[in-house]
């Protein structure tokens, strides 16, 4: 444990005094890239007592839209979180999520409200292969894409040194639980949050002898649901205002958890029978990886005369061969049933993603709509 209080930050390997940040960018050099830049100037926005703060959500699940939040709201956050976490003076964090969107700038925060040693480096996909080897953490915050490369690199000996690590902004497949369980000992924690909340409200343990399939609502949030079954969130994070999702879960109020079981919005109306995507994508994901051809996946409706929507797999990366697509419908149709089955499987080279690593099926759709462009 580094027990002196920091009095600076690395970012991409520079040390920046908060001294100097405050007076961004006069006291700083010049020489910085774009993400520098505005990595330093929220911090200087924190440090000098800003009580806003516009962000833009993130995309996942509908066009980005602006939001504005309150700083008493991101200092709530950082408490509760920090609290919980056990995370204090001289704790050691690695920030690799992009500042400009709500996990990355909540990393920030909390290494400035809570007083941890914060290494700042840009986002890419194995974080880690930009700070030296001998660099040790305590706590980090990775989306599921960071996670998989970094585990693929063989720094899990690394990550297990840590506290804690977060995990979030996108589901975490089949393959990569797999590998958590197996490389991790390290407590590792699936989020679910949004802007709007101010990052995580809810996790969920992925490894070790506490895994479990549910969420647990962190003290302090009330949960509750609306006529659609989704989930509804008030607290201080939300400043008060209750928040209604689009995720339809099981809520077990009695011990503050919940399971997530897809978002209303992601049905497939297939014949007059409505079928959650995400269920079907869970199945799919589930069969490549026993297929040893795990892959990114979706699922989708594509309109069809008869039956109004068909339910539609999308794969990442070449059609798998003949033998093996085979297996995969024989898994599919052995666990899904006949209107979930999907009706076509299509691979797609590449998806499109969001600014901040989300996958965006929406692009990847209509990108699919303009063959020449893939």
């Amino acid at each position: 444990m580094i027990n002196s209080l920091p009095t600076s930050l690395l970012l991409n390997g520079r040390e920046f005094t908060y001294a100097a940040i405050q007076q961004y960018p006069a006291a700083v050099p010049a020489d910085l890239n774009g993400y520098e830049a505005r990595v330093l100037e929220r911090v200087r926005e924190w440090l000098n007592g800003s009580q806003e703060f516009t962000l833009t959500t993130s995309g996942s699940t509908g066009p980005p839209a602006p939001i504005v939040l309150r700083r008493r709201q991101l200092e709530a956050s950082a408490r509760r979180t920090g609290d919980f976490f056990d995370l204090g003076p001289g704790d050691r964090a690695l920030v690799c999520l992009n500042c400009e969107y709500i996990g990355g700038l909540m990393m920030l925060v909390r290494g400035l409200e809570r007083r941890l040693h914060l290494t700042v480096v840009e986002p890419r996909a194995d974080p880690l292969a930009l700070v030296p080897a001998e660099a040790e953490f305590d706590f980090a915050a990775f989306v599921p894409l960071q996670l998989r490369a970094v585990l693929a690199a063989g720094h899990a000996p690394r990550l297990n040194q840590m506290k804690t690590i977060l995990v979030g902004g996108a589901p975490v497949d089949a393959a990569l639980l797999a590998a958590v369980q197996a490389q991790l000992t390290v407590p590792v924690l699936l989020t679910y949050g949004m802007t709007e909340t101010c990052s995580h409200v809810a996790l969920r343990r992925l490894n070790g002898p506490r895994a479990t399939t549910a969420f647990r609502v962190l003290p302090g949030i009330a949960a509750g649901q609306d006529a659609r079954g989704c989930l509804t969130l008030r607290g201080d994070v939300t400043d008060d205002q209750l928040v209604v999702t689009n995720d339809q879960v099981a809520l077990h109020a009695e011990d503050h958890t919940f399971e997530w079981l897809g978002r209303a919005d992601f049905v497939i109306n297939s014949g007059g029978v409505k079928v959650p995507a995400e269920k079907v994508e869970l199945v799919l994901d589930v069969a490549l990886a026993e297929l040893g051809a795990p892959r990114r996946c979706f699922v989708a409706g594509r309109p069809d005369e008869r039956l109004g929507q068909a339910v539609a797999a999308y794969v990442e990366g070449p059609a798998l061969p003949a033998a093996a697509e085979a297996q995969l419908r024989a898994l599919l149709a052995a666990r899904l049933g006949p209107y979930e089955q999907p009706r076509h499987l299509v691979f797609v080279p590449e998806f499109q993603t969001t600014a901040s690593g989300k996958l965006d099926r929406a692009a990847t759709l209509r990108r699919l709509e303009t063959p020449n462009l893939i």
